[in-house]
């Protein structure tokens, strides 16, 4: 195990950092035996998985264990009440938080990654005339989010330069920062394109400006290396690459300032100023930590499933997992890119298993997903609305979940040739 974290390392020579150049052909083939196992093991945690699914990154497929879950704690609700069933979650929290490198007080659980970043974003006080950096690449829903707050508030969109891959140009996000941000917020892996964006160097940079970092990890927390980044809040979701029930939302909040206050003031996360008079004569102060951010009111039995579904990711070893869903990206891109002039979007070596790709002339996303179901093969259309600033036409998007076998891909690619 990884003192701190509750990760199980990986072998002598494969983990993260380990690369072909450093390391003898013996080690590689031990590395891609240990991560094809991360696969099956994770397959055989189910025994029901959708035929042909690849749509990881719209919902995934939750384990028999998280299921149980799930019905355990509603069967619980339903013999001793709800507010007498209410679980512990901290082991939950613990596990969450140790994939970024926080702690089980820095998590706050709400109903979805959008509903997070409202909840954050919407308290933050930022005074009039603040300029907040994005890139174009930004999620749909933050960019609609921050162009609200920006008309109501004075806040100043920044656009953050990128490369040919949509890549966060770094040099230009140093300037960037010494003429003034006030906060930066950056998607780690964008919903339409599988980039994994330098989360560890822009987490640097940011620090040494001391400017907050906002990381949305909606499509990286269980797929690709988040801990290093050294952000101010990190932004997430369950039903995606942590194969969690749909419904539940995270904040993990490890560099709370008195600055970071929630949206609505709720019962559970405040308290009046002043309890021993009329609420008239005090006011809500946030309590302190994260817990000002959680929504009181929920599916309770989702974050139960939710953090059952972190513990088995942790038990299966997430440099495993991420070993193996790198692999599996690398493979699908070269099997799908150029089938019937399709082209994959990102470079076909990037360590991500969210693969996206431009139809020909001819043909489009939409016609190609319908071909797909037809061939019981679930693919997900990215449209334009989901990255308005760089998206001009939608995007086939194909995210294998583990252990996903290679004929599917390959029959992926043979409807795309049709």
């Amino acid at each position: 195990m990884i003192p701190g974290t509750g990760q199980v390392a990986p072998p002598a020579g494969a983990g993260p950092d380990a690369s072909a150049a450093g390391v003898g052909p013996d080690a590689r083939a031990d590395r891609a035996g240990w991560a094809a196992r991360a696969g099956e093991l994770w397959r055989a945690a189910r025994s029901v998985v959708p035929p042909g699914h690849l749509d990881a990154a719209g919902c995934n497929v939750p384990s028999d264990r998280v299921l149980d879950a799930v019905v355990a704690h509603l069967r619980l609700e339903r013999e001793r009440g709800g507010y007498a069933a209410v679980p512990d979650l901290t082991p939950a929290r613990s596990a969450l938080a140790g994939l970024v490198g926080g702690g089980p007080a820095d998590v706050a659980f709400l109903e979805s990654g959008t509903a997070a970043m409202a909840a954050l974003l919407g308290g933050w006080r930022l005074p009039p005339g603040s300029r907040v950096g994005h890139a174009r690449t930004e999620y749909g829903g933050t960019l609609m989010l921050l162009h609200r707050l920006a008309a109501q508030r004075g806040w100043q969109p920044v656009e953050l330069p990128v490369d040919g891959d949509a890549r966060l140009d770094l040099e230009g996000l140093r300037a960037l920062l010494a003429a003034g941000l006030d906060l930066v917020i950056v998607s780690h892996v964008a919903s339409h394109r599988g980039v994994v964006q330098p989360a560890e160097e822009i987490g640097a940079l940011c620090r040494g400006a001391g400017v907050p970092f906002v990381l949305d990890v909606c499509q990286s927390l269980g797929h690709v290396e988040v801990r290093g980044a050294g952000a101010t809040a990190y932004v997430g979701t369950s039903r995606k690459w942590l194969a969690g029930p749909r419904g539940v939302g995270f904040l993990i909040v490890p560099g709370l300032t008195p600055a970071m206050d929630a949206a609505v003031p709720t019962l559970g996360g405040y308290s009046w100023s002043s309890d021993s008079q009329p609420p008239e004569c005090g006011g809500p102060v946030p309590l302190p930590g994260v817990v000002r951010f959680e929504s009181s009111e929920a599916a309770v039995a989702a974050r139960a499933g939710l953090g059952a579904a972190v513990l088995e990711y942790h038990e299966l070893g997430p440099f495993a997992v991420q070993a193996h869903l790198a692999d599996l990206g690398r493979t699908a891109r070269g099997v799908l890119d150029g089938a019937g002039g399709w082209r994959v979007v990102e470079p076909l070596d990037e360590p991500s298993a969210l693969v996206t790709l431009r139809p020909p002339p001819g043909d489009s996303a939409q016609s190609a997903a319908v071909r797909a179901a037809e061939a019981s093969l679930l693919v997900n259309v990215v449209p334009t609305a989901r990255a308005p600033l760089d998206l001009r036409e939608p995007v086939l998007r194909v995210s294998p979940p583990p252990g996903t076998p290679v004929e599917t891909l390959h029959a992926l690619a043979r409807v795309l040739a049709r």
